[in-house]
Protein backbone atom coordinates (compact mmCIF):
# COMPACT_ATOMS: atom_id res chain seq x y z
CA UNK A 1 0.00 0.00 0.00
CA UNK A 2 1.28 3.24 -1.04
CA UNK A 3 2.01 6.00 1.42
CA UNK A 4 -0.60 8.09 0.03
CA UNK A 5 -3.05 5.16 0.43
CA UNK A 6 -2.51 5.06 3.98
CA UNK A 7 -3.02 8.58 4.75
CA UNK A 8 -6.42 8.49 3.10
CA UNK A 9 -7.12 5.51 5.34
CA UNK A 10 -5.68 7.70 8.52
CA UNK A 11 -8.28 10.47 7.11
CA UNK A 12 -10.62 8.17 6.88
CA UNK A 13 -10.52 7.26 10.35
CA UNK A 14 -10.01 11.02 11.42
CA UNK A 15 -13.37 11.76 9.84
CA UNK A 16 -15.60 9.02 11.37
CA UNK A 17 -14.15 10.23 14.79
CA UNK A 18 -14.69 13.55 14.21
CA UNK A 19 -18.02 12.84 13.29
CA UNK A 20 -18.78 10.94 16.37
CA UNK A 21 -16.84 13.31 19.11
CA UNK A 22 -19.14 16.07 17.38
CA UNK A 23 -22.37 13.79 18.18
CA UNK A 24 -21.22 13.32 21.87
CA UNK A 25 -20.80 17.05 21.56
CA UNK A 26 -24.07 18.01 21.02
CA UNK A 27 -25.39 15.38 23.18
CA UNK A 28 -23.44 16.89 26.30
CA UNK A 29 -25.16 19.97 25.43
CA UNK A 30 -28.47 18.97 25.53
CA UNK A 31 -30.70 19.39 28.46
CA UNK A 32 -29.21 15.52 30.21
CA UNK A 33 -26.06 15.36 29.19
CA UNK A 34 -23.92 12.60 28.56
CA UNK A 35 -23.88 9.30 30.74
CA UNK A 36 -20.88 8.25 32.20
CA UNK A 37 -20.03 5.76 29.21
CA UNK A 38 -20.54 8.67 26.69
CA UNK A 39 -18.31 11.09 28.57
CA UNK A 40 -15.41 8.47 28.82
CA UNK A 41 -16.08 7.17 24.96
CA UNK A 42 -15.37 11.31 24.38
CA UNK A 43 -12.19 10.99 26.57
CA UNK A 44 -10.85 7.95 24.37
CA UNK A 45 -11.99 9.20 20.61
CA UNK A 46 -10.51 12.87 21.77
CA UNK A 47 -7.41 10.21 22.93
CA UNK A 48 -7.41 8.28 19.32
CA UNK A 49 -8.11 11.82 17.06
CA UNK A 50 -4.60 13.08 18.73
CA UNK A 51 -3.10 9.63 18.18
CA UNK A 52 -4.02 9.83 14.08
CA UNK A 53 -3.01 13.75 13.69
CA UNK A 54 0.59 12.58 15.25
CA UNK A 55 0.88 9.74 13.60
CA UNK A 56 0.03 11.96 10.13
CA UNK A 57 2.57 14.42 11.66
CA UNK A 58 5.03 11.40 11.56
CA UNK A 59 4.46 9.94 8.39
CA UNK A 60 5.05 13.40 6.54
CA UNK A 61 8.11 14.22 8.41
CA UNK A 62 9.63 10.87 7.11
CA UNK A 63 8.78 11.24 4.12
CA UNK A 64 9.78 14.95 3.75
CA UNK A 65 13.41 13.71 4.96
CA UNK A 66 13.33 10.93 2.37
CA UNK A 67 12.67 7.97 4.69
CA UNK A 68 10.28 5.57 4.77
CA UNK A 69 6.66 7.05 6.03
CA UNK A 70 5.52 3.18 6.83
CA UNK A 71 8.24 2.83 9.55
CA UNK A 72 5.78 5.62 11.44
CA UNK A 73 3.81 3.78 14.66
CA UNK A 74 0.93 5.56 16.65
CA UNK A 75 2.39 6.71 19.21
CA UNK A 76 1.14 6.08 23.69
CA UNK A 77 -1.79 8.06 24.54
CA UNK A 78 0.62 9.06 27.26
CA UNK A 79 3.04 10.02 25.04
CA UNK A 80 0.70 12.01 22.49
CA UNK A 81 -1.29 13.28 25.11
CA UNK A 82 1.89 15.39 26.67
CA UNK A 83 2.05 18.22 23.91
CA UNK A 84 0.01 20.37 22.57
CA UNK A 85 0.11 20.64 18.36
Amino acid sequence: MSASNDDKGIFHTINGLVDEEHTLRERSTAAQGLAAEERERLRAVEVELDQCWDLLRQRRAKSEYGEDPAEAKVRPASEVEGYQG
